[in-house]
């Protein structure tokens, strides 16, 4: 079975704007985000089902989506950082944090964003220096 895109991602074989990474997990910018600062939170082991994770792996996992939002809402001011696990479009398990002011802000269905490179890897940056 080859590998999915974001275990692909985990292994530096595709391009991520890394927000952050621990031996276990991993935060990177969605390319296509619902909002400006749309950060996926992953464990780096593939698993499919978020709640197929181990115990330690499942909290560690919130543990780490925790610090990440914190910095999301200080380099994106909102009401909330939404948090959001639907996983079907990938096979691995992922949380997305959304910097939200609305719940129409969390809403799936609607036209993503088209963020350049270059305003990713901005918006990767502003993150990170909250870290």
């Amino acid at each position: 079975m080859m590998p999915g895109i974001f275990s692909r991602i985990v292994n530096g074989e595709l391009p991520c704007n890394k927000i952050a990474e621990s031996n276990d997990y991993l935060a990177f910018l969605d390319v296509f985000p619902l909002r400006f600062g749309h950060v996926l939170v992953i464990p780096k082991k593939e698993t499919d089902y978020i709640f197929d994770l181990e115990d330690a792996e499942y909290t560690g996992l919130m543990d780490f989506a925790k610090h990440i939002a914190g910095a999301i809402k200080k380099a994106f001011p909102c009401k909330k950082v939404g948090m959001c696990v639907i996983g079907l479009e990938v096979p691995h398990a992922h949380i997305h944090l959304v910097p939200i002011n609305t719940v129409a802000d969390m809403n799936f269905s609607a036209e993503k964003l088209k963020p350049t490179q270059e305003e990713l890897s901005a918006h990767a940056e502003k993150i990170k220096a909250y870290l």
